[in-house]
């Protein structure tokens, strides 16, 4: 005969096993979670989806790992572009230090207009060719050597003038974790950006976890000279190939030989990438936009960005083309990567 006391023993002991299965079961799911900054919805299950569909064998739309290349532009996808993108911010500050240093570079006019706040003149034009002059004045010259250590010295102080944190504490998490996502599940990540490749080289592999073999970026020539301390690189503002626009797939094209399957972007400069990922590609491909929604986590623009970033046409051609649109502030649960 069961007496009172074993009965609330064995509920009591059912009660605990539950709870301890509940708590497991939850831990589990957490672990099990790849994407936990990202909301539950559209934009994190097309991810998911897409990663699961390439990577399961026997699929017919499995890929196999030599061919599962993912592409990432940076400024705005990977990290803000606002208010200035963070190697102008850099070109500012060098050139302000030359301009010092130097009465005609003072004189220069897109000098004059960088001293006087108006970045609309660095920026205008179809390759923002006055702030082509400011990356030729405060560039060209040095030895890459030197050019690294000019940016690796600036990222470790200089600090962003409204989060007043350094550019390199400013990541996304939510593409921090879509990154080593994509990596755990076989993919080689690249960035293609506008940007300078020799900028972005100093400190990918320690931001992204991207090495600087797997950086594509705007390039220019350089020369080889041999000099008593030995051999150098000096940088040119010679035979300038801007990786923006329709220069992104010819540059993934040169300096990664495959097509990608997974292309991010976040602006206009990101459409032919995103055509040249998705359309008619053999392979399952993702096209995904990141929309910058959210003005108070850090910046809202469609039309009308502070500098750069503009989305009208691919965000126009998103739905036909099936490419995921991302929404700062309805599908991220935190926009920056924790200090």
């Amino acid at each position: 005969m069961i007496t009172d006391f074993a009965m609330r023993r064995q509920y009591l002991w059912v009660q605990l096993t539950v709870f301890l299965l509940a708590m497991l079961s939850a831990g589990y799911a957490h672990a099990a979670d790849p994407l936990p900054s990202w909301n539950d919805g559209k934009a994190k299950s097309a991810i998911v989806d897409f990663v699961t569909k390439v990577t399961t064998e026997g699929s017919p739309n499995f890929v196999p790992v030599a061919e599962r290349v993912a592409v990432f532009d940076n400024d705005g996808t990977l990290w803000p572009e606002n208010p200035i993108p963070f190697q102008m911010a850099f070109a500012v500050d060098e050139a302000k230090r030359h301009a010092a240093e130097d009465p005609k570079i003072a004189a220069d006019p897109m000098v004059k207009a960088l001293l006087a706040g108006n970045y609309d003149a660095l920026m205008a034009g179809p390759h923002h060719e006055g702030l082509l002059q400011i990356i030729n004045i405060t560039h060209s010259g040095m030895t890459t050597d030197a050019f690294a250590k000019a940016v690796a010295d600036w990222i470790a102080t200089a600090k962003h003038p409204r989060f007043d944190v350094r550019y390199d504490e400013l990541t996304y998490q939510p593409m921090q974790e879509v990154l080593a996502y994509l990596r755990a599940n076989g993919f080689t990540t690249y960035i293609v950006s506008g940007g300078g490749a020799d900028f972005m080289r100093v400190w990918s592999d320690r931001v992204y976890g991207i090495p600087p073999g797997q950086v594509v970026g705007s390039t220019a020539r350089v020369k080889y000279e041999l000099r008593d301390t030995g051999p150098v690189l000096i940088k040119t503002m010679d035979s300038l190939f801007v990786d923006d626009k329709a220069g992104k797939p010819a540059g993934i094209h040169q300096y990664i030989g495959k097509r990608p399957i997974a292309v991010f972007g976040n602006s206009d400069g990101d459409k032919e990438m995103l055509e040249y990922g998705t359309i008619a590609n053999p392979r399952p491909s993702l096209g995904v936009i990141v929309r910058h929604t959210d003005a108070e986590r850090e910046y809202q623009y469609d039309v009308n960005p502070k500098s750069s970033g503009t989305l009208v046409e691919a965000l126009k051609e998103a739905p036909a083309r099936g490419w995921t649109v991302v929404s700062m502030k309805d599908d991220w649960k935190t926009i920056f990567a924790p200090k």
